[in-house]
């Protein structure tokens, strides 16, 4: 099997068509640093534009759509999924992509990527298997979407993983800032595929995937509000009180009065999420100007991001993040919920661990030819990959009885 990365600069067959109008530092298909499997490229899409069918069409994305962002999928059809939520964000960042003049399908590919290694329940999920697997050094929802991508999807017979371009294993990565400025330093699955094919770990990663990781931050914010308004986690009152969005909440009320809530709620996130994209597009335009870089690597060898809020704006959406955090995620209702879910994972760690035959057969086939370590990782991969209902369902078949994960009513 051929393994060599294909060599930077590879031209796309010629009937491909670049958009002219790109800044000079996005990131370009026709000088991606390739394919860790040499492949033909097609004729008809981009590098990036094929990331993102291969992401789309793989079955960790397909799963997402039962994986919980906040609220556990069977509390309604209304709150988002990690699925919901990656398309909003796939939507904002290619949106800030295009007024950029950046490479909007990478921006899309990784904005529909970002979620893919998460586990069920959401964080309280990730929360457990991370204690669960400390022995192997825990776990790191981004550290699994880089499994998933480069080994664990199985969808070609050549290779393991997707074979996504270097761009967007990159960004997939670092999206979030360099990672060897962290004092613990990259997770362990990162640091062994780095060996393999070195993703510049220390510097930061493209425009495309800094415009990635505001469009998370922007998508969520508003989402959440959403949703919290929607089960009744904090009330239009409460809003008024919060920073940054409270501002606006009362602007709506002067001018429309007494709104149903759906309307009320549009208003709402119409607003916040057009101040925060256009403060992102006039700071990311003010540092472009001040730096002046003149291609990709030009900015990944920056001291700081490109792509950013304002130092004001940044302060008003942690303080709404603190807001929600206290209202929100930190509510009895969600915590009650979330209780039960750590206790889920916990158990079934503990449980697939110590009798893999309770695993599927290839699964179980690939722990008994593993040690200890690769054994313990090989289970964290499998419950990382579950959906909330089949983890319930999984817990029920080894452990028996009936989890109930519904919040309780106010």
């Amino acid at each position: 099997m051929n393994i060599a990365p294909v060599p930077a600069g590879h031209l796309l067959p010629p009937i491909f068509v670049p958009p002219a109008a790109r800044a000079p530092f996005a990131c370009r298909p026709e000088t991606s640093r390739g394919r860790l499997y040499a492949e033909a490229e097609s004729a008809t899409r981009s590098c990036y534009q094929r990331d993102r069918d291969r992401i789309i069409h793989s079955t960790a994305f397909r799963r997402l759509k039962h994986k919980t962002q906040v609220f556990v999928q069977h509390e309604g059809d209304y709150y988002r999924t990690r699925l919901t939520h990656s398309l909003e964000v796939a939507q904002i960042a290619r949106s800030m992509a295009r007024l950029l003049a950046v490479d909007e399908d990478l921006a899309e590919a990784l904005s529909l990527a970002h979620d893919l290694g998460h586990t069920p329940f959401g964080h309280a999920g990730e929360e457990a298997l991370n204690r669960a697997a400390l022995r192997i050094g825990g776990f790191d929802h981004n550290a699994h979407a880089l499994r998933l991508v480069t080994k664990l999807e199985h969808r070609y017979a050549a290779f393991d993983g997707l074979n996504l371009t270097w761009e967007t294993l990159e960004g997939l990565v670092k999206h979030n800032g360099p990672l060897q400025q962290t004092e613990a330093g990259p997770p362990g699955p990162i640091v062994e595929f780095d060996r393999t094919w070195p993703l510049d770990l220390n510097s930061w990663p493209g425009a495309e995937a800094q415009i990635a990781a505001l469009a998370d931050d922007i998508a969520y914010v508003n989402h959440d509000i959403d949703d919290a308004l929607r089960a009744g986690l904090f009330s239009v009152d409460d809003l008024v009180g919060a920073p940054l969005a409270g501002a606006m909440a009362m602007a709506v009320i002067d001018r429309y009065g007494d709104l149903e809530l759906g309307r009320f709620i549009g208003e709402i996130v119409h607003r916040l999420m057009t101040c925060l994209i256009d403060d992102v597009l006039a700071e990311s335009r003010r540092r472009l100007a001040d730096a002046d870089p003149q291609s990709a690597a030009a900015v990944r060898l920056l001291a700081c991001g490109i792509i950013g809020l304002s130092a004001e704006m940044s302060e008003k959406l942690a303080e709404l993040k603190d807001f929600l955090f206290a209202h929100m995620y930190r509510h009895p209702r969600v915590t009650e919920s979330m209780d039960v879910a750590k206790r889920i994972v916990t158990e079934l760690f503990g449980a697939l661990i110590d009798n893999p035959r309770l695993l599927p057969p290839d699964w179980n086939a690939a722990i008994s030819r593993a040690n200890d370590s690769n054994a313990a990782r090989l289970v964290s991969d499998y419950i990382a990959g579950m959906t909330d209902r089949f983890a319930i369902l999984e817990h029920q078949r080894i452990f028996g009885g009936d989890v109930d994960l519904r919040f309780s009513q106010p």
